[in-house]
């Protein structure tokens, strides 16, 4: 094969052009800390990535669904603390309306403030993380009246009854892979009817001034009741908080290890990159000087 001056130029121009698409690959590499900057560049190391970027996705959702859960317990929990101490409260002030040594006025007073240790446990079960009724199960929004106002779960009336909700519906919020964990507690568990009834019965008997000293120490078996059941349902919430931190931190290594396998099929190894660089500046220098010498020759050389 007859080898030409054109054929000898154009392979070289081939050639240091080729080496000029490793330079760009290289600097690419390096300013990006990247292996691919487009999917064409390993079509294996893309699609591994697109998997692994979709795995980290899901698990940072699944940890923003976790704050939401503990948000969730974190109130349910003050609130069991707070109706605790109202029952604490409410005890003590049964126990010094039942000792004989208080005149009617005195247990008025107590009346008085029993009477508003009732509201506010109306008010606790009523509690709102983020608008949301955390004990009206899953109509979290509450009903709307006719003038367009959310109408609470729990109402007491001016008669001295009680409307209650009564929907045990769990709020499942997605924590993991398949894996859906109650946030909300049943309020039928510590708010119910007869929690409240009985707490009236103990206000209107305190309020009463004809009422013996010996009907008002039965209340008490009545209020230790309550309040065993609610620490059984904040005991329950613990367990749920405890299992919640065991997930949290299964997702956090998850995490981690999803970076790691990102970053090892993505991410550069910076000084190989910084040594094919510097090694194909050399090899461009050499392409370019041979190029030169290639190209020196003309027709007038040859005509001397």
């Amino acid at each position: 094969m007859r080898v030409s001056q054109s054929m000898i130029s154009n392979n070289m121009l081939k050639n240091i052009g080729s080496s000029y698409g490793s330079l760009s690959k290289y600097m690419n590499q390096l300013s990006t800390g990247k292996k691919i900057t487009r999917p064409s560049d390993d079509p294996v190391v893309a699609m591994k990535g697109m998997g692994y970027r979709s795995q980290l996705s899901n698990i940072e959702q699944y940890e923003r669904n976790l704050s939401e859960v503990h948000n969730w317990l974190n109130n349910t929990d003050d609130a069991m603390d707070e109706t605790t101490q109202i029952l604490h409260r409410i005890n003590e002030l049964t126990v010094q309306a039942s000792n004989g040594t208080y005149d009617g006025d005195d247990r008025a007073n107590i009346a008085k403030e029993v009477d508003q240790l009732i509201d506010q446990l109306i008010d606790v079960a009523n509690t709102r993380v983020n608008g949301k009724f955390i004990f009206n199960g899953t109509d979290t929004t509450g009903e709307v009246d006719g003038d367009g106002n959310r109408v609470q779960p729990f109402i007491r009336n001016d008669d001295g009854t009680f409307e209650v909700s009564d929907n045990d519906g769990q709020v499942l919020i997605e924590v993991s892979s398949g894996v859906k964990f109650q946030a909300n507690s049943n309020p039928t568990n510590v708010f119910t009817e007869d929690f409240f009834v009985d707490l009236q019965e103990l206000f209107s008997a305190l309020d009463d001034e004809n009422t013996p000293d010996e009907d008002i120490a039965p209340f008490l078996n009545m209020i230790e009741g309550h309040t065993q059941t609610t620490l059984d349902e904040r005991a329950t919430i613990g367990g749920r908080m405890n299992r919640i931190d065991l997930i949290e931190n299964r997702l956090a290594n998850q995490n981690i290890s999803a970076k790691s396998m990102m970053s090892d099929n993505e991410d550069i190894d910076l000084e190989e990159v910084i040594m094919n660089l510097v090694m194909q500046e050399a090899v461009h220098r050499a392409s370019l000087s041979a190029g030169a010498r290639v190209l020196q020759p003309s027709l007038l050389d040859f005509m001397r």
